[in-house]
């Protein structure tokens, strides 16, 4: 089974380079699909994009070669128009055994900022949706997502890595908030965006003591439909300005494509205001708020995705022993994972190869016995159980060996070498 997984994520990339090779919205992911299949008609393939990350995990039911690093490479290049050298340093390439045990970490958020988040679920969820509805997914992706979902719920059982604070909307509130705040029940809260991060994020204020909640959105109605849930107000992006200089929490969880306040406006924002301390949670990818705006006054604390990662490494080692007892699961499930693909692949060749071997064997046997047809019926059986016995000894060891390969690894390469040593026809099955 060829899978290559190309990672940009948040342990080996900074936030600028994710920002330049992540795909903002459905729109462009689907102009992505497009434009891989022109290059690679026959390959499958899925794009997770997330605040913390991109991968780009394709497939290939090929025994010759797998995709490369620099195909994959080159795609993101060319799709973004980014020359290779300015990320290559930046990203992991896994493959095979590799490639299918980091999408389990992953979609069990071992490789997440914030260890135990359940969203991580969701967003593998809806890439593998978007992949399937362009038919960029096939046999080889569909089994691999499908049991990842399945170690994913097995991790979450059999583990308590969900306890506690798990996503990064409760980590910024519950870490950040409270370190600049003593009391959230005073503060007025303005949101920017009106999508899952921002409701999920206005969940955690409000348990938190925040009652006074202003949501700007850029489609009003959407802004409408959250503040209902919150009893909050609402502001289209014109009021931007007004609200910003009277929040003392704002989080921004926009899908803008680039940042939508600069520091010259939120100085200019600064000085319309009393200075005041105010907390800025910025938990859009690409990141909403210019990172320069931090150092604009000593009242103004900006935090972006990044600056999440000391929190949620804490976290990490808290539950060191949750990721021991998870980590084992999915080593266990790669190898069950891996024995499965294995055991599809080598089962139509040793069928074949035994059915063409009977056919055989019965072929010469009707000669010999149209030849001698004073044979009793004894003699025939006789023969017939002799020859059988041949074909089983030297069929044995080749058969045993592509077994062996099956349970230990990827037998492609043996596979490939019994269809042409035997003549068993078209590789795939």
């Amino acid at each position: 089974m060829n899978v290559v997984v190309l990672s940009c994520n948040h342990h080996n990339a900074r936030l600028d380079i994710r920002e330049k090779l992540a795909f903002s919205n459905e729109k462009q992911l689907k102009a992505a699909y497009a434009h891989w299949h022109q290059r690679h008609p026959d390959s499958e393939l899925v794009v997770l994009s997330t605040c913390n990350r991109v991968e780009i995990y394709a497939a290939e039911d090929n025994t010759d070669q797998s995709l490369s690093l620099r195909q994959l490479s080159e795609f993101v290049s060319e799709f973004h128009d980014i020359p290779s050298d300015d990320f290559t340093d930046s990203v992991l390439f896994h493959h095979g055994r590799d490639a299918i045990s980091h999408l389990f970490e992953v979609v069990c958020s071992l490789d997440s900022m914030v260890l135990g988040e359940a969203q991580i679920v969701t967003q593998v969820k809806e890439a593998y949706r978007i992949a399937g509805e362009q038919n960029s997914c096939g046999p080889l992706t569909n089994h691999l997502f499908q049991y990842a979902l399945k170690v994913s719920a097995r991790v979450r059982t059999d583990t308590k890595l969900s306890e506690g604070r798990v996503s990064i909307a409760s980590v910024a509130v519950g870490e950040y908030a409270r370190e600049i705040f003593n009391r959230l029940d005073n503060k007025l809260v303005l949101v920017i965006g009106a999508g899952e991060m921002a409701e999920e994020t206005l969940r955690y204020i409000q348990d938190a003591g925040g009652q006074d909640f202003v949501i700007v959105n850029r489609r009003l109605e959407r802004a409408d439909l959250l503040a209902q849930q919150f009893s909050g107000r609402t502001a289209t992006m014109e009021h931007l300005d007004h609200w910003m200089a009277q929040a003392d929490l704002i989080v921004s969880t926009t899908g803008a494509t680039t940042t939508i306040v600069d520091r010259e406006q939120f100085a200019a924002v600064r000085r319309a205001g009393n200075r005041h301390p105010v907390l800025i949670l910025d938990l859009g990818v690409p990141r909403d708020f210019d990172s320069q705006i931090g150092h604009i006054d000593d009242n103004v604390f900006l935090y972006d995705i990044d600056k999440l990662e000391d929190t949620c490494e804490k976290n990490r080692r808290a539950r060191k022993r949750e990721v021991k007892q998870a980590r084992q699961i999915i080593q266990d499930q790669t190898d069950r994972f891996l024995h499965e693909v294995n055991h599809r692949a080598t089962g139509p060749v040793i069928q074949r190869l035994r059915a063409n071997s009977e056919q055989i064997s019965r072929a010469e046997l009707d000669i010999l016995y149209r030849r001698l047809p004073h044979l009793s019926d004894e003699d025939r059986a006789a023969m017939d159980k002799t020859v059988h016995r041949i074909v089983n000894k030297l069929l044995h060891p080749p058969l045993e060996t592509l077994r062996d390969e099956a349970r230990s690894g990827s037998p492609d390469g043996l596979l490939e070498a019994v269809r042409r040593l035997f003549h068993l026809g078209d590789r795939k099955e």
